[in-house]
């Protein structure tokens, strides 16, 4: 399966959802107050958010004036580039390595499970990658861990369960300096932001990074559940006041019609996103592309 056939089955439900109320508004015939007031309606029901799909409409109008466009359906493709720009807004920071990424967000989002898709995402562009079992709260997560580095053949630092996390990044470090890996990614136990000593423990793993790796290419990326829609957002938004977050990894597209989501999450906190996930296969996490995306939900 080709790169945009998979995105666009893995946003298959978003689409289906989308275009059913995009349809309803766009029926033809001349550009309106009501045509205005039922695609805010559409978008926001679509977890675009209310101040997302505000600016969008607000846009559109310009834009629309500006061509002096008067009927619906030629506002359609309009509308789809204002989409893109959207979501264009904020930029991804180019890989150079090495590069130390530290994953990080609430219980139950699929870290774990992303850890694995992203080593075997960076082997396939054929880098050395290590993985550092950071997670030492939580019982048998080393070791499932220790399953995705041997599905994905790459070398796994971990130390027993209930180990200072500060130490097993400490030695991870050492070990991915001394072999010269491409690709070191830290995995971090689930937290809320609630929980003020684990957020002073994503800080400490922060600090070792910072002294022991300062060379290195540096993301602090969440992972995010598709499936939550609008309280992303708060979550997002909990984790850059502690640590800083420098990009979204959204999980779970292919089993939720809430896709949507993607765009409040640029526009709003100006957070690039640079991967989904659209399946619960290994290849099934994909560079996020603006265009790719919208036409996968348009």
């Amino acid at each position: 399966m080709g790169l945009f056939s998979k995105i666009k089955n893995g946003l298959k439900k978003t689409k289906d959802a989308l275009i059913t109320k995009l349809n309803a508004v766009f029926r033809g015939g001349d550009i309106d107050a009501d045509f205005y007031e039922e695609l805010e309606f559409a978008l926001v029901s679509s977890d675009m958010g209310v101040e997302t799909s505000e600016e969008i409409i607000f846009s559109l109008k310009n834009r629309l004036r500006e061509k002096h466009i008067v009927k619906q359906e030629q506002a359609r493709a309009v509308l789809k580039d204002i989409l893109i720009e959207t979501l264009e807004n904020s930029r991804k920071e180019e890989f150079k390595y090495p590069i130390i990424i530290t994953i990080v967000g609430v219980n139950g989002v699929g870290k774990t499970t992303t850890i694995g898709k992203l080593a075997h995402f960076f082997k396939s562009k054929k880098k050395s990658v290590s993985l550092v079992a950071g997670d030492t709260f939580r019982a048998a997560a080393s070791e499932q861990l220790g399953e995705w580095a041997k599905r994905t053949d790459v070398k796994i630092i971990k130390h027993a369960e209930g180990a200072d996390p500060g130490a097993v990044v400490y030695d991870g470090i050492q070990s991915a300096k001394a072999r010269k890996t491409d690709v070191l990614i830290v995995d971090t136990a689930g937290r809320l932001h609630t929980k003020v000593n684990l957020m002073e423990e994503l800080r400490k793993i922060n600090r070792i990074e910072d002294r022991e790796w300062g060379e290195a290419q540096k993301f602090n990326f969440i992972v995010l559940d598709a499936t939550i829609g609008q309280n992303s957002l708060v979550q997002v938004n909990a984790f850059k006041d502690a640590i800083g977050i420098d990009g979204i990894i959204l999980t779970k597209l292919d089993g939720t019609s809430k896709g949507g989501i993607v765009f409040p999450i640029i526009k709003e906190l100006n957070t690039p996103v640079y991967f989904i996930g659209v399946g619960e296969k290994m290849e099934d996490l994909e560079e996020f592309d603006a265009k790719k995306f919208v036409d996968g939900i348009l």
